[in-house]
């Protein structure tokens, strides 16, 4: 019988996406042919300390257990250099980087593993940085040619030396409502929609205390869509799914905690609008040189007669079950009867 694949599967740590990390483990995990591979799995704590559990030859029994020498977790078999160390010694075959954020979705374990000669799962270390940054991602997203909703982008400096004049500024540009966001951050964490200059105010103070950069965008009222695009230079992507958000839009708790937002997949659109969105997908993932080590890339589009305006570039997506992007990718796979898998 032939050798398992040995899959090292990293999440959890230092971000404020660490959660949600936990949640895509467990359901990426769950979610893998164990008669083709095994799991190393590698939690890394809010600390930033390295933690190893035992081989899965199976799926994980919970979140909770991932969740290794904390309460509820299962006790590690290695802590600090000497869980990684599996890693680099060629013990496992492939990393499968699952962290959000930063400290891990934004370039800097991608170059970690290039640097150690690791193969690993998902883009490489240009379009995990491009895609982790908003503002960076907009301005190539901008060269490129591709439509978007007016944006700014405000440094944690100068929102301490005049605020009076960046409100000011930022009402006279997009008016009200308007969005604030940390620029590297996803999952919604951190995210505000403010309705007068008192909550944009309180917004961009809650922005900043995640990131020194923060990326306002104006309002636009709008259905709100994902494509997932997969592949290396000749990209893919998937059906579209529409969201309906439990909440105002699409916050944390819409996403990840309520349960009670929904998923039309395909989204009830005319074929030319999908095409033209499944399209932009695709050129967003190469503006950003998605092409390579890359394995996710999704893009969230506002649906008017106007053209379809792309917003968020997400490296990896929080994946539940129920996840948009899972979901179309196996409707995609249905209807081709062709699916990948690592």
């Amino acid at each position: 019988m032939a050798r398992k694949i040995r899959i090292a599967v990293v999440y959890g740590g230092k971000s404020g996406e660490h959660e949600v990390s936990v949640v895509t483990a467990k359901s990426v995990v769950g979610a893998l042919d164990f008669d083709k591979y095994e799991v190393l799995p590698f939690y890394i704590a809010k600390t930033g300390e390295w933690r190893r559990g035992p081989t899965l030859s199976a799926p994980a029994p919970s979140e909770a257990w991932l969740l290794f020498g904390e309460l509820g977790g299962c006790p590690p078999t290695a802590r600090g250099a000497e869980a990684a160390a599996a890693i680099f010694s060629g013990e496992a075959d492939v990393a499968f980087p699952l962290l959000h954020g930063t400290f891990g979705e934004d370039g800097t374990v991608q170059g970690m593993f290039e640097m150690a000669g690791v193969p690993y799962v998902g883009s490489g270390v240009l379009a995990s940085a491009a895609g982790m940054d908003k503002a960076v991602m907009k301005q190539l997203f901008a060269q490129n040619g591709l439509p978007q909703c007016r944006h700014a982008a405000v440094t944690a400096v100068r929102w301490e030396r005049e605020p009076d004049a960046v409100v000011r500024e930022l009402e006279a540009e997009f008016g009200y409502p308007c969005f604030v966001k940390p620029a590297n951050l996803g999952s919604s964490v951190g995210i505000s929609k403010a309705k007068n200059a008192a909550q944009l105010r309180e917004a961009l103070q809650l922005a900043f205390s995640y990131d020194r950069k923060v990326v306002v965008e104006e309002f636009v009222d709008a259905r709100e869509v994902e494509v997932g695009v997969l592949g290396n230079d000749e990209p893919a992507a998937s059906v579209v799914g529409e969201i309906i958000p439990s909440n105002e839009f699409y916050d944390y708790e819409a996403k990840y905690v309520d349960g009670r937002s929904k998923l039309v997949i395909p989204a009830e659109l005319p074929e030319a609008t999908a095409e033209q969105i499944r399209e932009l997908a695709v050129r967003a993932f190469r503006a950003v040189d998605g092409a390579g080590r890359c394995a996710r890339r999704f893009f969230r589009f506002g649906v008017r007669t106007a053209p379809c305006s792309s917003t968020r570039s997400t490296r990896c997506r929080g994946l539940r079950r129920t996840a948009c992007i899972p979901c179309s990718g196996r409707r995609r796979a249905n209807r081709t009867g062709n699916c990948s898998t690592i």
